[in-house]
């Protein structure tokens, strides 16, 4: 547990027991406590020991605010109203429905991660929509904490249901995967860009949306706050655009078959990375940012304008 901003904090999810990968933010309210973004079911011993060291328990929480509905941020989210079944879950509405019922979500994510999705991600148990509150673009969250709320953007790009969450009183956003992978204000940004929403001028006109804020800070789920926001979302669309530019020329020459062409870019990324970091900073980069699907992500956006 560590604070980050006036009565906000930062759990450390030790995501398969290494650091610096997925993080939660915990709001002190008044009368609890808010998370945003509580992980995978898998991690949930990890969530209670952190809530367990400022003094709290799942029994103090009052909201989730998810800000997407993948597995790494909202998997968790079931299990935890199931076992208190008072707290609202703020997400936007077109992933309500995932929500509510996940049965379309894991059986895209078995596919994806096969025998391997138990042990990465635990359960994902549906969340009652009497629960749901669904949110969209200008909408706010009235917190019982001395009058302040959460402003709400829409800000697709990583996927077509991804929110941010805005507190004016500290100047912190709250981003999600919107603005890439960042670890600990470190220099280096990777963007997320998993199948099947990957929309890359989504991705740019969600990051003005946010730079409309004027935050002072972000505070990425992959991982903990970055406070040169300026140079945060420089950095994070110019790796965007050359990742793209990347897939978009390969899949020009049409040389190889799909899995050769994406592991061919995933060790392309991984050269990249191991230039300027540490072994273990480098496996928590690539488990943080995906990076062995963000080609699909890319490679299925290139396809469909590349067809048109």
């Amino acid at each position: 547990m560590e604070r980050i901003a006036e009565r906000i904090y930062q759990i450390d999810l030790a995501h398969l027991g290494r650091l610096n990968v997925i993080a939660s933010a915990i709001i002190e309210l008044d009368d609890g406590i808010a998370i945003v973004d509580p992980g995978p079911s898998s991690t949930l011993p990890a969530l209670r020991a952190g809530l367990a060291a400022g003094g709290w328990s799942l029994v103090d929480v009052r909201w989730l605010l998810v800000t997407h509905v993948h597995l790494d941020h909202a998997g968790a989210c079931g299990e935890i109203v199931r076992q208190h079944p008072g707290i609202q879950v703020a997400v936007h509405e077109k992933g309500a429905r995932h929500l509510e019922n996940p049965t379309r979500l894991m059986s895209s994510a078995q596919r994806v991660f096969g025998n391997d999705l138990e042990r990465l991600w635990g359960d994902f148990l549906p969340v009652p929509s009497a629960n749901l509150r669904r949110v969209n673009e200008g909408d706010s969250i009235h917190l019982e904490l001395a009058g302040r709320r959460l402003d709400i953007a829409y800000t697709p790009g990583h996927a077509s249901h991804h929110v941010s969450y805005y507190d004016e009183t500290t100047g912190l956003a709250f981003v999600g995967d919107s603005t890439g992978a960042r670890i600990c204000d470190a220099a280096l940004v990777l963007p997320t860009t998993p199948a099947p929403d990957i929309d890359l001028q989504a991705i740019h006109t969600s990051a003005e949306r946010i730079l409309s804020w004027n935050p002072e800070r972000l505070f990425l789920t992959h991982f903990g706050p970055a406070t040169n926001v300026a140079e945060h979302m420089s950095r994070h669309l110019s790796k965007l655009d050359a990742w793209s530019q990347y897939v978009k020329d390969a899949l020009r020459q049409q040389e190889e078959e799909d899995q050769a062409l994406a592991d061919r870019f995933f060790a392309w990324v991984h050269a990249d990375l191991e230039q300027s970091l540490t072994v273990d900073r480098t496996l928590a980069y690539e488990q943080g940012a995906a990076t062995h699907l963000s080609w699909h992500g890319l490679a299925r956006y290139w396809r469909t304008k590349l067809s048109e």
